[in-house]
């Protein structure tokens, strides 16, 4: 599966369930032809009908969600097919139509799902193992497996391997059709200026499901007021408890070598997809001859200066979205065909 997995309609689930809600959970579990959604996206479904997440683009959504109100009744799964007409896939994006299957069960807020958020909250790794025809499930997390389903030695290998290179699929096995679904930790953004960039960028990051964190040693800066529901830290990104992984994109946008730089050193040092720090070509030339006293140019080539694509914006939400979609291309190793900013 990919970064884009559906964490947030897993955390939604559990809001309804514990407001006294049944939930159904769709997922997309195999695709022919083209498909809008990829394997392993989500859709939920309350008991009164509200829905959140998507298994098609909105081709199939109303079915699914009739067929969730048996689902709910009786408590047993159902493995769904439908077909997508070429009409109907013109509708949503798409040049020819395809099928899709959707496992359908109930959301049942056991220690297994528990535990996918916890490994998630620590960010690292997990397979939820499910059999399509009984239901039953377990997770396989840092080489271990629990849940009610037991895997044969040679399938929990597969799994494991499935783990490790991300990928969500289909096992036809001798235990039955298994559906293999990896849910992999956010992506995520820490943002170093908590300036008026950032307030833009900030929620557009969370749109695109980054967990963002913004850090400035300015308290009057780094406000819950200037960016609400987002997570502070008011201190020096040098001792801010962040440690960014292969998962993490860093941004500096203060402007301010005394803050900017302190945040870059960490960001060098760690295995960051993307490293962008804002200002003009003169700006981060004397920036990377600040920072060559400490690395060597190969390194400091890994700095996006000037942040972002080069997309004719000037105010702060055009700059934001230009350093988003800079962040999206670099994660996901898409040609730049328009130039840096």
């Amino acid at each position: 599966m990919s970064d884009a997995n559906a964490v947030d309609e897993l955390e939604l689930a559990a809001l309804w369930l514990a407001q006294g809600r049944g939930v159904a959970l769709a997922t997309v579990v195999r695709t022919w032809g083209s498909s809008p959604r990829a394997v392993g996206s989500h859709l939920i479904i309350a008991e009164d009908g509200a829905f959140m997440g998507s298994v098609s683009g909105g081709c199939i959504e109303g079915a699914v969600v009739v067929e969730a109100e048996s689902v709910l009744a009786t408590g047993s799964p159902k493995l769904l097919q439908y077909g997508v007409s070429n009409e109907r896939a013109w509708e949503v994006g798409l040049t020819c139509g395809g099928s899709i299957q959707v496992f359908l069960e109930p959301y049942r807020q056991d220690r297994g799902w528990l535990e996918l958020s916890q490994a998630r909250g620590a960010r690292q790794p997990i397979a939820r193992v499910v059999h399509l025809e009984r239901g039953d499930s377990c997770r396989v997390h840092q080489g271990s497996m629990t849940g009610s389903l037991t895997l044969l030695p040679e399938t929990g290998a597969e799994v494991g391997n499935l783990l490790s290179a991300n990928k969500s699929t289909l096992l036809e096995t001798s235990e039955g059709m298994l559906f293999v679904q990896v849910y992999t930790p956010p992506l995520r953004l820490v943002i170093v200026g908590a300036v008026h960039i950032a307030q833009a960028l900030a929620p557009m990051a969370h749109l695109a499901g980054f967990a963002v964190t913004v850090i400035d040693p300015r308290a009057a800066f780094a406000s819950a007021a200037r960016f609400p529901n987002v997570t502070l830290i008011d201190g020096w990104p040098d001792a801010a408890s962040v440690a960014p992984d292969a998962g993490t994109a860093v941004v500096a946008l203060s402007h301010d070598p005394k803050i900017d730089d302190p945040a870059l050193v960490v960001a060098l040092e760690s295995p960051a997809f993307y490293v962008g720090a804002l200002g003009s070509r003169k700006t981060h030339a004397k920036r990377l001859v600040r920072l060559s006293e400490r690395f060597p140019k190969e390194i400091l080539d890994r700095i996006h200066g000037p942040v972002g694509l080069d997309l004719g914006g000037r105010a702060a939400a055009q700059v934001a979205v230009s350093i988003l979609a800079h962040m999206i291309q670099v994660r996901y190793k898409v040609a730049d065909k328009t130039g840096s900013a």
